[in-house]
């Protein structure tokens, strides 16, 4: 394909990520020239903002290793395999104890600090500024909608509007599950200082904002090419059911209304019929990972027939580059899922069989334990996450990984919210109704137990059957409170801790560079330390 097609395309159907190889022809304004009015002047003005704003966040999470660092690791299960040849498993002390055992026992600043993890660069993760650039040229972007931008009126400025208003809440989603508090404004030209504002109400400004606009989405694309890379109606949907999920454990005092919210828009997504579980297939199972299915609500999707293929393909563990480290599931994977076989033979790190029996015991059928997995409780290199290892295109000698796309946002995460939301509100029957949709996808036995506490323990660890390796678990942790339980996490902190943000991540003495009301968060510069 063209290089002059590959831009056209890239700017109409925002399907793009800012990578090495894109960056050489990709022509996106730096947010510094899409201020004045000498840029909005036509609909493809409005796609090229689009497309930055797309590609400036995903340049975000790929400079450091975030979806493992925030949304798994933290939650104590995992273990780095010793002598795996790799720089990433070599040993801290004595212990033997390695990045992913140092974020499990939630000593972040040793993580971000030693020498020993500087490939992972989990400086980066404590800077907030990328996603305040995504934030601002979303402002900018609402405010020209609303003054008025040649070409663009009636259901193009509305639908339009709705997406740049689902980037910016979707952004300040994100930075509440990593920092807490935040600083919160939607003034395209903002240049006071404001101090951290408490995250529960940034989440309700953020769902009063993007609600309104949720019909003006569609539910499908005219361009297949756009599913699930570019946020329909299901995208916003499940991004306004995971703030409200989110709120309902920090604002206890209206949990029920905000469980009423998940329920309800997670039988508006469901109704729809516009998403779909595939049948486990290996096939199948190629196809949602690699993106663009009527199962994904919204990804960060790539491509090789774009020619993006030289990142796509990781380098190998001895040039390792982080500007391939913001995958997660490379670090539990092995020959055959990798290549070449004679430095790949064991996966630089496992998941321990206590946790994996629990979520996956011996002996009850489960489709997902046979096809996503390889050596399940292992408990040492032979273990495998083959679910992100079904679209590897090397062999022999070759240096390569599988070609996935970032799903953040499944169908069957918005069902499992759903029914968590429903077994809140004491609405058993329906939420044990979704749960098994779930379940019958996997030809797993559908739940046939009891009520009450009993079925919210079932969802929640179905959600961790489900959704292992797609960086949810550690933040159901949170937002559930399990965290604070033994029983469900081999990292349990104590009710202060969790209190005091212990499970937040320190935020970068940057952000107070030009803000001088912004404080620190108390637990990293206190005790966390």
């Amino acid at each position: 394909m063209r290089y002059d097609k590959i831009i056209k395309r890239l700017l109409l159907a925002v399907v793009l990520l800012m990578t090495t190889a894109c960056q050489k022809y990709l022509t996106v304004d730096p947010i510094d020239r899409l201020t004045g009015n000498n840029f909005y002047q036509s609909k493809e003005d409005v796609e090229a903002n689009m497309a930055f704003m797309y590609a400036k966040f995903f340049e975000k999470i790929r400079e450091s290793w975030v979806m493992g660092a925030t949304g798994e690791a933290r939650s104590g299960e995992i273990r780095a395999t010793v002598n795996a040849g790799d720089s990433r498993t070599r040993p801290l002390d004595p212990e033997e104890r390695t990045v992913v055992e140092v974020l499990g026992a939630n000593a972040l600043p040793l993580a971000i600090n030693s020498t020993m993890f500087s490939d992972y660069k989990l400086e980066e993760i404590t800077k907030w500024q990328g996603y305040y650039q995504v934030i601002q040229s979303a402002n900018i972007l609402i405010s020209k909608l609303e003054e008025g931008i040649p070409g663009v009126d009636g259901a193009d400025q509305a639908r339009y509007t709705a997406e740049a208003k689902f980037i910016r809440a979707f952004t300040y989603f994100w930075m509440v599950r990593l920092y807490g508090d935040v600083v919160y404004y939607t003034d395209p030209y903002f240049s006071n200082s404001l101090p951290r504002e408490p995250m529960v109400s940034v989440l309700d400004k953020c769902i009063a904002d993007l609600a309104p606009h949720k019909d003006q989405m569609p539910w499908t694309f005219g361009d297949p090419a756009e599913r699930g890379a570019r946020p329909g109606r299901g995208a916003i949907i499940a991004l306004l059911m995971h703030m409200h999920a989110w709120n309902a454990s920090f604002d206890r005092a209206n949990s029920q209304a905000h469980y009423t919210e998940v329920a309800t828009l997670g039988k508006e997504l469901i109704d729809s019929k516009a998403h779909r579980l595939y049948s486990l297939t290996e096939q199948n199972w190629a196809e949602v990972s690699k993106g663009r299915t009527e199962e994904s609500l919204f990804e960060f999707y790539r491509s090789i027939n774009y020619g993006d293929d030289t990142w796509i393909s990781e380098p190998s563990w001895d040039t390792f580059n982080v500007r391939n480290h913001y995958q997660f599931w490379s670090h539990f994977l092995r020959w055959p899922y990798l290549f070449p076989r004679h430095n790949k033979s064991i996966s630089a790190a496992y998941f321990v069989s206590e946790y994996m029996n629990s979520i996956y015991p011996e002996g009850e059928p489960d489709l997902r334990r046979d096809m996503w997995f390889d050596d399940i409780a292992s408990d040492n290199g032979q273990f495998a996450l083959k679910k992100f290892g079904y679209n590897v295109f090397t062999s022999g000698n070759e240096e390569g990984y599988p070609a996935n796309s970032i799903i953040i946002f499944r169908y069957s995460d918005a069902i499992l919210l759903q029914a968590e939301a429903l077994a809140e509100l004491n609405r058993d029957g329906e939420a044990i109704a979704s749960v098994n949709l779930v379940r019958q996808r996997a030809e797993a036995s559908p739940y046939s137990g009891g009520g009450g506490n009993d079925l919210k323990d079932f969802i929640y660890m179905e959600r961790c059957r489900e959704l292992i390796g797609e960086a949810h678990r550690y933040f159901d942790l949170i937002r559930t409170r399990r965290i604070l339980n033994t029983a469900w996490t081999m990292a349990p902190m104590n009710l202060d801790q969790y209190n005091r943000g212990a499970w937040t991540w320190p935020l970068h003495q940057d952000a107070r560079r030009y803000n001088p009301h912004i404080v620190l968060n108390e637990y990293w510069t206190t005790t966390g330390r």
